[in-house]
């Protein structure tokens, strides 16, 4: 069985009173997810929701001739699979590991039953969504009418905010098909945060030096997803 510590390495689950996390701990299962491996497909059934300990995983539409935008990302802040308990049948947008880790892994059908029995858990996850869709909304706008430093910039904030450290093993091949930009875009870009000294790069490792000048470098989308998370997620409780 999951132990409750475990299970608080997850900034979501660690917000439920210490009754609550105990119940859930029979229900999840600790899993080692690859980077890559897709979790979510547009269309499918919802078999299972995924909380993050370790890893980070991508939300992504995708049209008929392949090409992919990011919706938002999920780390140990959050959970993949909000459409279980949201009333429907299948969803329309893919999920894929961007970093790989640990997860917790449970059946949507005993996240639903959950969800219905517990008032703190309803709450918590529904207040959880309300800031996902914020961050998609912001998403999409700053994709839309920012510069690809400034996206770039909120990108890799984003990311920071749902991992552990302040390392992150990504390719400028994969930042740059996550937002739908060229790569020698991405890469132009990345050079210039690294020759601001906010940054370093090599072989597929951004290492954030500066996340104070990085925080400094990005639009104001960053600042508002960021603010409606610590806005409607409770503190963690002490476990």
């Amino acid at each position: 069985m999951i132990g409750l510590q475990t299970l608080a390495s997850n900034q979501l689950l660690a917000c439920l009173p210490k009754e609550e996390m105990a119940h859930l701990c029979a229900l999840l299962n600790l899993v080692k997810l690859s980077p890559g491996q897709s979790l979510i497909y547009s269309g499918a059934a919802l078999q299972d929701v995924y909380f993050p300990l370790t890893g980070i995983v991508a939300l992504h539409g995708l049209t008929l001739n392949g090409s992919k935008a990011i919706l938002s990302l999920v780390g140990r802040e959050g959970m993949v699979g909000v459409a279980s308990f949201m009333g429907g049948s299948s969803i329309t947008y893919n999920a894929k590991v961007l970093v790989g880790g640990q997860f917790l892994c449970m059946r949507s059908v005993d996240l639903v039953q959950a969800f219905e029995h517990s008032m703190p858990l309803l709450h918590l996850l529904l207040r959880y969504t309300q800031a996902l869709i914020t961050q998609m909304a912001q998403t999409l706008v700053c994709n839309r009418h920012h510069g690809l430093d400034k996206a770039l910039s909120r990108f890799l904030l984003l990311c920071l905010d749902r991992a552990t450290g302040d390392e992150l093993l990504l390719t400028h091949q994969k930042i740059a098909t996550l937002l739908g930009i060229r790569r020698e875009g991405v890469r132009e870009a990345a050079a210039q945060l690294q020759q601001l000294g906010m940054i370093r790069y090599a072989r597929g490792r951004i290492k954030v030096l500066d996340r104070a000048a990085l925080a400094l470098c990005t639009c104001e989308c960053y600042g508002v997803i960021k603010t409606e998370y610590d806005r409607l997620l409770p503190q963690q409780q002490a476990v």
